[in-house]
């Protein structure tokens, strides 16, 4: 479920170069296109979709370098 969300929310607003659907949840999606703006379109839609807030602490490039990484925070802030 929650990799599933955040593949939608990658897929509407990372604008990477893939479908979301069909990258590695390893991959690093900065390479896969990502731009610091579209980086910060995706944490307000991952805060919309699971009704949660990015603590300061997460709110750096490595956070959203990956589907992993993504999943990985959101779970450390208990999101479901």
């Amino acid at each position: 479920m929650i990799e599933s969300a955040i593949r939608e929310v990658l897929d509407r607003h990372a604008r990477l170069m893939e479908d979301a659907a069909r990258i590695d949840s390893a991959a690093d999606l900065y390479e896969l296109g990502l731009t610091s703006h579209a980086s910060v379109n995706v944490m307000l839609a991952l805060e919309d979709s699971f009704d949660i807030e990015f603590p300061d602490e997460l709110l750096r490039k490595s956070t959203f370098e990956s589907v992993d990484s993504i999943r990985q925070a959101l779970a450390s802030m208990g999101a479901r």
